[in-house]
């Protein structure tokens, strides 16, 4: 359609798509993910009771550090995969990475009903997260000003009522 002074019609913006590099993304959540897969082995580690001392971090528990590389170098590159092949960022793209993460937890499981269950787990949560604005903060409280912050803050807590002390009769 064009407007009555004889310029072109208005389409709506294209939005711009970036590829992303799939290796690398894995890599690097893969790393990270096994970063947290430490803390974890060393928390299950100091639980138990081994005579192996530290090292026992490695050696009892040494599947969960890769369990949990494996599992987010799996998301990221699924996530990153699929981003390219559709050249779209939504929600559906993480929901299709929860589902590969499912499935890998439940082969390490060894069990199909628990991979089953598990990627409509994930999936699910993932994608509505995603959907949701991909943030536990809420919408647009990063561009809220600190005085905004502060004066929330001030009305969500508890205030003391203020005590009035009144002198008794006899008292001077």
């Amino acid at each position: 359609m064009a407007d009555s002074t004889g310029d072109a019609p208005v389409s709506p913006p294209e939005s711009v798509y970036n590829e992303r590099s799939t290796v690398k993304n894995a890599a690097l959540i893969g790393l990270q993910g096994a970063g947290v897969g430490v803390l974890v082995a060393s928390v299950q580690n100091a639980l138990q009771s081994h005579n192996r001392g530290a090292m026992g971090v490695l050696t009892r528990s040494g599947g969960t550090i890769g369990f949990f590389g494996a599992m987010a170098a799996t998301f990221a590159f699924t996530d990153s995969y699929v981003t390219n092949l559709r050249q779209q960022e939504d929600p559906l793209n993480g929901a299709i990475a929860g589902c590969a993460v499912g499935l890998l937890a439940g082969a390490r499981g060894r069990s199909i009903p628990v991979g089953i269950a598990s990627c409509a787990g994930i999936a699910a949560l993932v994608g509505t997260f995603d959907a949701a604005g991909s943030s536990l903060r809420g919408q647009g409280l990063d561009m809220v000003s600190p005085v905004t912050k502060e004066e929330r803050r001030r009305r969500f807590f508890k205030h003391q009522p203020s005590v009035s002390v009144t002198p008794l009769p006899g008292d001077s």
